[in-house]
Formats: structure tokens, sequence, C-alpha cells
């Protein structure tokens, strides 16, 4: 792992050839920097602006030497030449790979800067809302000593306050804030009331997680409505239902199903003959399903937590509270209803994007990552980018230790107690990467009952993120973490002064420990990253079990032998082999979902572009109005003689928008449940997605025929004067409160998020709640 020139090689292409031009490029910079030392602060940064044309750099090697003079001038950082150069590679457009501690921080900051210098707009792109204000406080001395301007969205911001910092030269925000704001735009009907519009360039922070992890997780915006959430009879009844007798679930628990005998056990409770009946097929049936999938599904401090008397989703992905997040189709009230809180109103899905659609809306994208070139090939074929490896800063010397291997979840999770209990007591820190709040918290509680202290880092305490991880280097500390990646803050050793570091270096540097194997190798990486920084000492061991959900999918229907000892341990290469089978397995299905999902998805967002489109021209000119003119003149005349002209073309825009909008939304709705249904087709010998794709372009077309009918029908009637259209009037307000959540529909992400699709009925029925 010291280096990937092998891989380069290996390669033979462009890239291997512009890591060798980079290297010249950063090594005559380098000579260039003495002489830049001498000019003052407002020299040097003329210099850098000298050396831009028509918005591309004209001397890379000058260009480099000064940011580097202004950062050591700043920040008091002076970049190693790996920083240098991954900066370089940034600004060239690629995705670089560039190990955990090796100051990618740094490096994101001066590449925003210099396209800042060039005149691009930037989003530099975290993964929360603790990593955007901290990069953005930490960077500004560098980004203003240029007269640039920079700032950070955070997810309690006011739209007022959201306008003024995306104004700036430079925006740092957590992905998903910033696709909420473009959803959120897509509802306004005044361009003064959008509070953003876009960016040339992207450059995302853990490029993988984003571009590839979460790439297909649909962000959606919901608008309030009545709820179907399960009544208190029924979310009682359900708790009395028994699995194997009145309901079943799949083998991996993404779906769960009412037998013959618990509906008729319903039925009874509920004095009603059938549920399938059409009076119950709509409200009962769902609602009873609804309550069942909270019971059963959905678990406690794995799924969610209870904070402040709320049901606060965790995003397992990072093992962190997904702020102002709920589940939509009445599974959010469901649950409130099992936990016996106040239940909230339903939702109708107003828009939703996925972050890939979200990202292809930037006309440049970059990024960073530990762990990109185990992404080179998804990269590429999502995103035409390249991966660019850049060598570390001094070389890695922590060891990597063979997975031990146990043929039961309880085994393991006694031989991970015992190793934790034998290292700590050497004094070298440890970090245990758990899968989800509830392992932590149980692996802490069996630690403490051998007097082992630990810092649990998961969902319930994210808000002490920093301090948890600043603190991990320390001699003897215990750390357990539930999802590493994204965490953005280096363990040092010794603590966060590195006060002890030699001490803590002698006992063997950090320890990391893995509870299972991730999905994908990615996430191991990422976790086993955070030791071995800038060339210090360190280790890992990752721990499994033949049970472990990774072994179970990606091993699944094969029949495999083993040999444990008398404490569950199987020391056998080929079972190895066999775990490294599985894994490769799960990545192979996550690479085909994504492949296969992104091809529906696609659709959507190429007709995304033309409601963009069409809502651009109605918010930016007097279109609206055109159009009720030459359709209805004589209504359009009636208004004027009596109308301001500037509140009549506002009020045909209210008009015109309203239709559009509510269009949209159900035109994402019918898709949605065309999508559920769509295998049914492959019975006809249809493909599926060929016959997708027939019918979204077809309901498409009908849906702007139909958006115009309807605005035409409503201006002739809604009421019109100088104080605007009054839609509320006709009931065709807009939603009086608005809210986003995350659908993360991926079937293989880790033990956290195992609930991702929908409640089935077992008698040939459609889906009736998704999540």
């Amino acid at each position: 792992m010291a280096g990937f020139g092998w891989f380069w090689k290996a390669m033979g292409g462009q890239s291997g050839r512009s890591q060798k031009k980079s290297r010249q490029i950063v090594a005559k910079a380098s000579q260039a920097q003495e002489e830049l030392n001498r000019l003052s602060d407002k020299e040097l940064a003329d210099k850098a602006r000298s050396m831009v044309s028509d918005k591309k750099i004209t001397d890379p090697a000058g260009f480099l030497a000064v940011l580097s003079v202004a950062s050591q001038r700043t920040l008091g950082l002076t970049p190693f030449p790996p920083q240098a150069q991954a900066c370089l590679r940034l600004l060239a457009g690629d995705v670089i790979h560039m190990a955990t501690g090796e100051g990618k921080t740094l490096v994101g900051a001066m590449a925003a800067t210099g396209y800042g210098l060039m005149g691009h707009t930037v989003h530099a792109i975290t993964v929360n809302d603790y990593l955007a204000h901290r990069d953005a406080e930490w960077m500004r001395p560098l980004v203003e000593f240029f007269g640039l301007s920079v700032g950070a969205i955070t997810e309690k911001m006011t739209p007022g306050e959201r306008r003024e910092v995306y104004a700036r030269d430079i925006v740092y925000g957590p992905v998903n804030e910033i696709g909420f704001d473009v959803l959120r735009d897509q509802l306004i009907t005044r361009r003064e009331d959008a509070v953003q519009h876009g960016a040339d360039v992207a450059i995302v922070d853990e490029a993988d997680s984003v571009l590839v992890d979460e790439a297909l997780v649909p962000l959606v915006l919901a608008g309030s409505q009545p709820g179907s959430a399960p009544q208190g009879k029924i979310t009682e009844l359900v708790k009395n239902l028994r699995q194997g007798t009145d309901f079943t679930t799949d083998d991996d628990r993404r779906n769960v199903f009412l037998t013959e005998q618990g509906a008729d056990k319903v039925e009874r409770a509920l004095g009603i003959d059938s549920l399938y009946d059409d009076e119950h097929v709509g409200t009962t049936l769902v609602q009873v399903n609804l309550a069942l999938h909270a019971q059963e599904l959905l678990l406690r401090d794995v799924h969610y937590l209870i904070r402040d008397g709320k049901v606060a989703l965790i995003d397992a992905s990072k093992g962190r509270v997904a702020d102002l997040q709920r589940w939509p189709d009445g599974l959010q009230a469901a649950v409130e209803a099992k936990e016996g809180l106040a239940v909230t109103e339903g939702g109708r899905i107003l828009d939703t994007i996925t972050l890939q659609a979200l990202l292809h809306r930037y006309p440049t994208v970059c990024g960073m990552t530990g762990t990109a070139v185990e992404a080179t090939d998804q990269l590429a074929q999502f995103y035409q980018l390249k991966v660019s490896v850049i060598d570390r800063n001094k070389e890695l010397i922590r060891f990597d230790e063979a997975d031990r291997v146990y043929a039961t979840m309880k085994q393991k999770n006694d031989a991970i107690v015992d190793e934790i209990r034998r290292v700590h007591a050497t004094g070298q820190p440890i970090l245990v990467g758990t899968q989800d709040v509830a392992e932590s918290e149980e692996l802490a509680a069996k630690l403490a009952e051998f007097d082992i202290e630990t810092n649990v880092l998961n969902a319930k305490n994210d808000w002490a993120e920093a301090e948890i991880i600043a603190q991990a280097g320390e001699y003897g500390k215990v750390t357990v973490s539930t999802q590493m990646a994204g965490r953005g803050t280096d363990i040092k050793l010794g603590g966060a002064d590195e006060r002890d570091h030699d001490r803590v270096a002698e006992a063997g540097g950090l320890f990391v420990l893995g509870t299972g194997r991730h999905r994908s190798s990615r996430l191991d990486n990422q976790l086993r990253g955070r030791a071995g920084r800038q060339g210090d000492p360190g280790s890992s061991l990752f721990f499994v079990s033949l049970e472990d959900d990774m072994v179970t999918t990606g091993g699944a229907g094969e029949d495999i032998t083993a040999n444990p000892d008398q404490f569950g341990m199987i020391d056998s290469k080929r079972i190895r082999d066999y775990v490294e089978h599985c894994q490769r397995v799960t990545e192979g299905q996550l690479l085909e979902i994504h492949s296969q999902t992104w091809k529906y998805n696609k659709l959507i967002a190429d007709q995304r572009i033309i409601i963009d489109e069409r809502r651009g021209e109605i918010l930016d000119t007097d279109a609206a109005l055109e159009s009720f003119r030459s359709r209805v003149p004589g209504r359009v005349e009636e208004l004027e003689a009596t109308v301001d002209h500037g509140v009549l073309v506002q009020a045909a825009r209210d008009v015109m928008l309203y239709h559009l909008d509510n269009g949209w939304s159900d035109h994402l709705a019918l898709l949605d449940d065309v999508r559920e249904s769509i295998h049914l087709r492959a019975i006809a010998r249809e493909t599926p997605l060929d016959e997708y794709h027939r019918i979204a372009v077809h309901e498409f077309k009908q849906l702007a025929e139909r958006a115009m009918e309807e605005a035409v029908d409503t201006f002739t009637r809604v009421r019109i004067d100088n104080d605007g259209a009054h839609l509320e009037e006709e009931g065709l307000a807009r939603p009086s409160a608005t809210w986003t959540y995350m659908v993360n529909d991926n079937p293989l992400s880790s033990n956290g998020n195992k609930l991702k699709k929908a409640v089935r009925l077992m008698f040939g029925g459609s889906p009736v709640a998704k999540d």
C-alpha cells in the first residue's frame, strides 16, 4: 500500500503519463517558492491572477507555488509534494486516491481556491454539517487571502442565510443539504426566492461514498397531507401476531407478509369480513401492514432512536442521526404509534432527485478519498472520471493481519472481547468499527464487565464526534464507533496534541479492529486506513463469522464445510478465500444494482431537465400570461382592465406553476408504482426496462398537455385581483409545510439498513408502503 505506481503501469494509460507530468510540475513549483517568498501578500495574490487567462491556468508550476506560499502564510501549513500533486490533479478534474492522514482538507481548499481564481464558482461537498462548517472556517484565511469569499451551508440555516452563503465564490456544504436546496428551489414561484443557482465545480470529499455508495439514494421533498397512520387498536393487535404463524419475513428481513391465518386473526379482532374487500384494502389493510412493518422490521437503536420524545432516523452508512429526515407513506407514523409517541401527519412526494443526478448538474466534478482505486470502474462508468493515485508522504508501515474467521456470531463476539482485553493490557489505543448503534452499545457493555472504559461514538452522540475521535489515539484508550467513513478527523497518536506520541508509537500505534466485513471492501479499507497515518506504526484486524450478513448474502446457496477449533475459530486459507469471494459477490451485486437502477433513474433525470427548463421559462418571462392569452384571450383582456400588469403576470405564473408542479408530483408517484410492478412485464415476455421507458415517455407527454388544460381551467375561474391569484379559494394551495428525507433503496447495504423496500401483500397485491 506504500504506492500505486504498479497500478498505473499495469493500466498503461493516460493516467500514468499524467502523473509523471504532475510530478515534474510539482518539482518545478517547489523551486519557484523561494523567489515568491520575497513578494508581499498583495503582490503574491496579483501574481496568481496574472497566471490565469480565459478561465485557464497559463503557468501551472507558478500557480501551484503561489498557492503553497499563501498556505504557509495564512494557515502555517506548507504542503508536502504529494499534496501539491493532489491539488494539481483536482484542478485537472480527477478523483484523487489519497490515504487517510495525508491532508486532504488542505488539498481541497487549495484546489477550490485555484478554481475560484480561474473565475469558477465552487461547491466543496462534504458528508455532514460538522465538516462543512469546520473546513470553511479552517481554510477561510487561505481563500480570503486572494480576495475570494467562502462560507458553509448547514442544516439549521434560514432561506435568507442560505441565499447569502450561496452567493459566495466557494461554498462548503453537505451533499444532502445542497440537494435539498435544489429541490426546494423547484417549488419557487418567484425567481428571487431561489436560494442557490448551482455552481461550475463540485469538489467532493469522500468521493467514492458520495458518488458510488450513496449515488442512487433519492433525496425527497414532501408536502403535508392527511396521513394513513395505523390506529391505536391496530398497533396493539399487531404486537400480538406471531412470526411463522401469523406472518413471515423473507430471508434478508426486508419484506414482511401476512399469512392467511394472520389475516383471519386480524379480521376477527377488528370485526370485519375481509381485509381484502374494496372497503378495507386501501385503508385498513394498509394500516395493518404498516404497523407490522414497523413492529417487525424497524428496530430501535438500529434503524432509529428516540430523542426528545421523537423518532430520529439513523443514517446507517454514517452512523449518525439523519436530521429532519423521516420515512414516507405512513411508516414514520407507524413507528411513532409503535413507540407510543404523538403521531405526525403524512405527506405527498413533491419532488425527488438522486445524488448521482444532483452531481451531474455540475459541469466539472472532481473529488478526494482514501479508497478511490477500488471504485475506478464505477467512477469511469457513471461519471467519466479518472482516478489519480497520490503516493504517501511517508511509507506505510501498518501491519494488516489476516482475518480471523469464526463459525458462529456468538463465538466471534466472544473472541472480539478477548482480543480487546489482550491488546488493551499493552496500552495500545484501540479503535473498534461496528456495524450499527445496537452493536456498539452491546460491545461497550460487555467490555465494562471487565472494567474496560470505552468511548462510544454512534448516532446517539454524533455531536461529540470531533472530541471522541481526537482522543482515540491516546495511550490505553478504547473507542467504539459505528462507520468511520467521513468522520473527517485524523486520529493522532498520543492525543490531539500528540504529547504522548512516542509512548503510543512504542506500544504499536493505533490498533483498528473491525467487528465484521462490509459489503464493500472500500468500507473496510476506510476503517483500516485510520491507522498508520504519516508513517506512524499501527495494525488492523477484522473478525468474521460464517453467520455474518455479508457472508450469508454473498455465499447464498453455497454449502461450505469448516473445522473450527474449540473456540469456534477456523484457521483455514480456504475459508478466508471464501469470505473474500463472498465480499466480491456482494460488490458485484452492488455494481449491477447501481447499473440497473441508474438506467431507470436516468430517464427521470432527463425529464427533470425538461421540467427545469419549462419552469425557468415561466419564472423569467411572460410565457405563462402569453399562453393564456392565446387560449383564453377574453379572460386576459378582462383582467388587464382591472389588474396591474406585473401582478397579472405573477398570477399567471402561480397558476401555471401550480399545475406543472402538481403534474410532476403525480408523474413521480405513477412511475414509482409502475416500477414496483414492472417485473410482472417479464412474465409477458416484455423487457421490463423497455416497457418502463415506454410508459414513462408516454405519460410525460401527457403531463404537459394535462397541466396546461388544468391551468387554463383554473385561470378562467379563479379570483384574480391586485392581490394576485386566490388559489386557496379553489382548494389549490401549496402545502403548508414541507420536509425532506432520504430513501435508501439499496437492498445490500449493511446491517442497520435492511428495511428498504416494501410491505408486500401475500395475495398478489401491490406494495403498500415504500421506504
